[in-house]
């Protein structure tokens, strides 16, 4: 029990910095380009930056867990995390401000993708509750930045706004050195075992599953890489569709909190919703009509009824953890999870770079907001498609061709 509650620490407090560099960085993009002198492409490459890191991070984390351990990559990415963040706030020029960010997101991906599989692995029995409280602690961590992100400016200046969040991974370092220390423990106990006796310690062999052939992977990919380029591009733009309306920094900051908290409330429920309904797609259609609804208020009167818009626009997002949940729900394995947390999330996130770098480009050319929304309801309507897929009631392995052999599901850190 005392282990995986610290396991449970460990996981929880690296969640809440999975997105503070970037909701942190986006209320202060004015500020920091006065400093350092940038403009609105620069914004658009700082929108995307996100989801290309995420990306990337997601197509090595799954080899990287095999090799080397998803405890232990884990962990690194923690360091590499809470060193991103600090250092980025000491950023003098576009370079290193692009090059810092990136190394932050990249240890930021890392855990998006290992989280999920380390929930598998030492929670099988608590999917629904564990991925509840870890996609909260996610949410908590974008929503509280964009809301404290321009306070602590005025407090201090950008770079204390910025370099303050390398606090959180810094809090995860213990827990997460201790957690490395006893799954070497028990790997060691384990390789000691009778062969004939070492399944029933718990221990998952490393499952390398080519889910690219499952059409349940490309399902996840569309959910979740179209929920998270319509998110990314709010994150990245809805203070700057506001400001054009004529409403201040202080409310587009506030409105970008207002969003990220509706999907902070919305996370309490979204588990539930994917453990308790054996197809759970007409949720996401749901959502999705929430998405059309709050496009349209920022589109067509964007100061009539902020908070509504935001709210709207905040719902929308709910088919996020969603999917992160589905990653679980529909493996029987935490190697599998693995592999589909990987392939889901980083072809997803490559796929969402086109969502604030293409409402950029668009908002450019058509010196307009109607076409990017345009492009955001067409993002909506793939993800809805791809909903349809990975909602149905099966799993993973089940796809696969070889099936991969049965492994527990249930980790342990005493051996």
């Amino acid at each position: 029990m005392r282990g995986r509650i610290i396991v449970l620490l460990a996981i929880v407090v690296f969640a809440f910095s999975l997105r503070t560099a970037v909701t942190s960085l986006t209320p202060l993009l004015d500020r920091i380009s006065d400093d350092i002198g940038f403009g609105n492409a620069v914004s658009g490459v700082l929108g995307m930056l996100p989801t290309l890191a995420f990306g990337v991070a997601g197509l090595v984390s799954p080899a990287l867990g095999r090799r080397f351990g998803i405890e232990h990559v884990t962990l690194a990415a923690v360091v590499i995390t809470g060193v991103g963040i600090a250092c980025r706030s000491m950023s003098n020029d576009v370079p290193t401000l692009i090059v810092l960010s990136c190394v932050a997101l990249f240890g930021m991906g890392v855990g998006n993708i290992l989280i999920p599989p380390l929930v598998k692995r030492y929670f099988a029995d608590r999917i629904a509750p564990v991925s509840t409280l870890y996609i909260v602690f996610v949410q908590m961590g974008t929503m509280v930045p964009a809301a404290v992100a321009i306070p602590f400016a005025d407090l201090q200046d950008w770079r204390f706004s910025l370099g303050v969040w390398a606090l959180i991974p810094l809090a995860a370092l213990g827990p997460w050195i201790w957690v490395v220390r006893e799954r070497r423990a028990a790997l060691r106990r384990h390789a000691e075992l009778p062969e004939d006796a070492r399944d029933a310690r718990g221990l998952d062999e490393a499952v390398k599953t080519s889910v690219w052939r499952t059409s349940m992977a490309w399902g996840l990919t569309l959910m979740f890489g179209m929920t998270s380029a319509g998110t990314y591009a709010m994150f990245t733009w809805l203070p700057k569709i506001l400001s054009d309306a004529g409403a201040s920094d202080s409310l587009g900051g506030l409105m970008v909190a207002t969003f990220s908290g509706v999907g902070l409330a919305a996370t309490f429920v979204a588990p539930a919703l994917c453990t308790r309904f054996r197809n759970p797609f007409g949720f996401t259609v749901l959502f999705a009509a929430c998405w059309f609804a709050g496009f349209a208020g920022l589109m067509w009167a964007p100061m009539s009824a902020p908070w509504l818009w935001a709210i709207l626009c905040g719902l929308g997002p709910t088919t996020f953890p969603m999917a992160l949940t589905l990653i679980n729900v529909r493996t029987r394995s935490s190697s599998a999870s693995s592999a589909l947390s990987g392939f889901g999330q980083g072809v997803g996130y490559l796929l969402a770079c086109a969502g604030p770098l293409l409402f950029g480009i668009l908002h450019d050319t058509t010196h307009g907001w109607g076409v990017p929304f345009l492009l955001l309801s067409a993002m909506v309507c793939v993800m809805v498609c791809g909903a349809w897929i990975i909602c149905r009631p099966r799993f993973l392995e089940d796809q696969l061709r070889p099936v991969a052999p049965p492994v527990s599901t249930r980790g342990r850190l005493d051996g």
